[in-house]
């Protein structure tokens, strides 16, 4: 997951995924002036986070959210 420090829905993705018990690596980018393209060339987003799974982006907190919801998340954990 890339993330900040500063960012609220950055936290939200880690408590679902601790909620979870979902290890999970973060990589912060606050030292970097230029973030939002790293992130673009990256992922494809501009915005944080962007989460990952088996190095597919699946994009922010409110695509985890919905993945989690639905049970997707779980099945794409367990393939």
């Amino acid at each position: 997951m890339y993330s900040t420090r500063w960012c609220g829905y950055c936290v939200r993705a880690k408590a679902l995924l601790e909620s979870k018990g979902l290890a999970y690596e973060e990589i912060l980018l606050d030292d970097d002036p230029h973030f939002r393209q790293t992130l673009f060339d990256l992922t494809g987003g501009w915005t944080v986070p962007q989460i990952l799974i088996d190095g597919q982006v699946i994009g922010g907190y409110t695509e985890l959210w919905r993945l989690n919801r639905s049970g997707q998340l779980d099945e794409r954990l367990a393939a």
